[in-house]
């Protein structure tokens, strides 16, 4: 797609308040393919204030003409699948594959969603001799992630929608291009003026702006731990509502009695998807002492599939790059043992790092603490079914996690004791409808489903 050199506000696109720009990379190549408006205080405040004006046409909307429109906006990503696709390829660097299936394809089943759940909730409830109302919680800030550009911004545009809110969008710096594709499928909608509104820029600047801005009600942020917690300052000191979407350093458990060639592939290949650049993959891998060697062995061998380049893509930056590379040399430094991969970059061209497994690392080690955000997997050894639980709920985070066991209610035992939002047992397949988000500091509030609209509602009662 041709980048966009304006903002989209107020239902058009206009020019930026201020001369800046960000130049977006390919980073399989390295090589600028757009530059996009660097946006200011300014245009933020000039798409909060559409926002503002778009809000109470838009509240007062019947939900059922809410999700007629959401489901125009899901048709027109379906239209146009083959072009976001090729947009996400060419700024986030994922394979074409990947991009046609998950970052073309998962945003379509959430649109989906929420057009059928718009039409479908009860915005209103009986509880005794009250009448409960659920109405919009009104001017939405929305600030996304670079790693799935676009599922980021459905997850959150689409129940704010369907709630009868307004949204400004600040996409990541890395990934705009996708964000101007989705307001082009916005306005190709024909959704009204000002209901969705778009500002590029960069975090400290526009996202800072947004978060501080009086007249956003709630700020739902997408990102590292370390931005999330600012955000949440700002917010609080506003008194204004928040959800927090942040890092994750998840479990994948391997019980005994499971199939060990089963769950270690499936997991190599959790991780591998996507570069690593996924906050719930399962970055720790538990096997018991007893089949320790045999996991090692079969990790080595299923990560050898991943070649750069083919299977599996760079990662969206030089810094991202940097980053990564930094957490394996620190592995390397703290004692872990080195599998597969390493440091070294793997291609000349292109921000890669080579998919790298290491084993003999221990709980405390930083790359079993730290999101290390990359193509890398820690096997950990317990010595039984206390010690693995005590190794999986011994961060910092609880989004994500697995478990693994011939018998699915010893996996169901085990994920009730882990301080963790979600758990796949036995490979258990991603569901749309159900809610995302963490606990401890993986964040506050859930994304997708009816949990992800709640979010965005308020209650008022009425007694009778």
């Amino acid at each position: 797609m041709k980048a966009r050199d304006g903002m989209y506000i107020g239902g058009q696109w206009r020019p930026a308040r201020g001369p800046d720009t960000i130049a977006v990379v390919n980073p399989a190549d390295e090589q600028v393919i757009a530059h996009v408006p660097a946006g200011t205080a300014l245009d933020v405040d000039d798409a909060v204030r559409a926002a503002r004006e778009a809000l109470p046409g838009w509240a007062a909307t019947p939900p059922a003409e809410r999700a007629a429109r959401i489901a125009a906006l899901r048709d027109v990503l379906v239209a146009r699948a083959d072009e976001i696709a090729e947009t996400v390829t060419a700024e986030l660097g994922a394979p074409l594959q990947l991009s046609q299936t998950v970052h073309a394809g998962v945003p379509v089943l959430v649109a989906g969603s929420y057009a059928e759940l718009a039409a479908s909730y009860s915005f209103e409830e009986k509880t005794g001799n009250s009448t409960v109302l659920l109405e919009p919680v009104g001017v939405v800030g929305a600030i996304t992630p670079w790693n799935y550009p676009l599922h980021q911004v459905v997850a959150k545009v689409a129940p704010a929608l369907a709630a009868g809110c307004t949204v400004v969008l600040k996409p990541a710096e890395d990934t705009p291009l996708t964000a101007q594709l989705f307001a082009e499928a916005v306005d190709e909608a024909g959704l009204p003026a000002g209901v969705f509104n778009l500002v590029t820029g960069l975090g400290p600047v526009a996202g800072q702006a947004l978060a501080a801005h009086e007249d956003v009600d709630l700020v739902s942020f997408t990102g590292s731990t370390a931005v999330g917690r600012q955000i949440g300052a700002t917010a609080g000191g506003a008194v204004k509502r928040v959800a927090l979407e942040l890092g994750g350093k998840s479990a994948n458990v391997i019980l005994p009695s499971a199939d060990l060639a089963k769950a270690v592939n499936v997991g190599i290949a959790n991780v591998m998807s996507n570069s690593g650049q996924t906050c719930s993959a399962w970055t720790r891998m538990l096997v018991h002492k007893d089949q320790y060697d045999e996991a090692v062995a079969l990790a080595r061998a299923a990560v050898a599939k991943y070649v750069p380049g083919e299977r599996i893509g760079p990662l969206v930056s030089a810094r991202q790059q940097q980053r990564v590379r930094g957490y394996i040399e620190k592995g390397v430094a703290e004692g872990a043992r080195l599998v597969a991969g390493g440091p070294e970059a793997p291609r000349e061209t292109g921000y890669y790092v080579s998919p790298t497994v290491f084993a003999d690392v221990t709980p405390e080690m930083t790359i079993a603490q730290e999101e290390i955000f990359g193509p890398v997997v820690s096997l950990l050894k317990y010595e039984d079914e206390d010690d693995a639980l005590r190794i999986a709920n011994g961060t910092v985070y609880g989004l994500a996690g697995a478990v693994w066991a011939a018998d699915e209610a010893e996996a169901v035992a085990f994920a009730r004791r882990m301080d963790t939002g979600q758990v796949d047992i036995n490979g258990g397949r991603f569901n749309p409808l159900a809610p995302f988000g963490g606990y401890k500091q993986s964040g506050v509030g859930r994304e997708l489903g009816q949990h992800g609209l709640s979010e965005y509602l308020q209650t008022k009662s009425l007694q009778f």
